[in-house]
């Protein structure tokens, strides 16, 4: 193992904890009574300060020259985060990061459909692991477990955040070759902003001072995910990259514990195995694309 896979694997294990922390950090803070909108208001607030900040450091216009696709990527990533904070909200932590995690069957049917993309055999594998894997932690009565469920309404979102980071992922991909990337993530905060505040309405609630540093941290912790995963791209694969960025359900799986005295089911842990596994078998396949993101969440 040369010293750049050790670097690649620092920054990949870091973007990890960062995302973990961000999510504890959404479920802290929703338990003072702020709405899922508002904490996406405030997520997307400090984002666009950093993001416009790089953009002008690079000597760009934030405005990019293809608004419509742009628009559509800040909207779509927008929605899927909206998806994604209600399910960190209502479901527990380990299982709401699994689900997430089910967004690499969604992208690989939609570059199929929208890009073109050929089907492989590892994709087929993933979408049959990912499937069953669904199926043994959402509802291990089938399987002849405790037939206990998890929230219906929860794990649906949570699907639809997933769908929703896999076409914003897709979008990506197609403007990759027309627009800065520093362009493309200014637009997510800047449609996520104004459409969080408008859907969130008179619901406002003034946090105390502990919520307002949860929402602080929500943004920075944010921050430190996407700024760990660039980094680790520049040192690593996609592929071995994306399988250092599972360790963020280890880290999910502990907070949960240590913070919400959540312990996840046998069939969470068996059904969760299946479901990464599914994502790995899609990202070690020859045609990879070199230089694709190692996780694509909505942001």
């Amino acid at each position: 193992m040369n010293s750049t896979l050790h670097i690649g694997a620092r920054y990949m294990l870091l973007s990890a904890l960062g995302f973990a922390l961000m999510a504890a950090c959404v479920k802290l803070v929703a338990t003072h009574g702020i709405p899922f909108l508002e904490i996406v208001a405030a997520r997307a607030l400090v984002s666009l300060l950093i993001s416009y900040l790089d953009v002008r450091r690079k000597g760009l216009s934030p405005w990019g020259t293809h608004r419509r696709l742009l628009f559509a990527r800040g909207a779509v990533g927008a929605l899927a985060l909206f998806c994604v904070y209600y399910a960190v909200i209502t479901l527990p932590l380990a299982e709401a990061t699994l689900l997430q995690y089910t967004h690499p069957v969604f992208t690989a049917l939609l570059a199929l459909l929208l890009l073109r993309e050929s089907l492989h055999v590892s994709t087929v594998v993933s979408i049959v692991l990912s499937i069953a894997g669904l199926f043994v932690m959402v509802n291990p009565g089938l399987v002849g477990g405790d037939a206990s469920t998890l929230p219906r309404t929860g794990v649906l979102v949570a699907l639809a955040g997933a769908f929703g980071s896999a076409v914003a992922y897709v979008i990506v991909r197609r403007l990759s070759t027309l627009e800065d990337a520093s362009v493309i993530i200014f637009y997510f905060p800047l449609v996520a902003l104004p459409l969080s505040a408008a859907l969130l309405g008179d619901n406002f609630v003034m946090p105390d001072a502990e919520a307002l540093v949860l929402l602080l941290l929500v943004g920075v912790f944010t921050q430190v995910g996407q700024v760990g995963l660039t980094l680790a791209m520049r040192h690593e694969t996609a592929g071995k990259a994306a399988a250092y960025s599972y360790v963020q359900v280890l880290f999910a799986t502990l907070f949960g514990w240590l913070v919400f005295a959540e312990v996840p089911s046998v069939w969470t842990w068996a059904g969760g195995a299946l479901i990464i596994l599914g994502a790995l078998a899609n990202l070690y396949r020859p045609s990879s694309p070199p230089g694709s993101p190692a996780s694509s969440g909505p942001g």
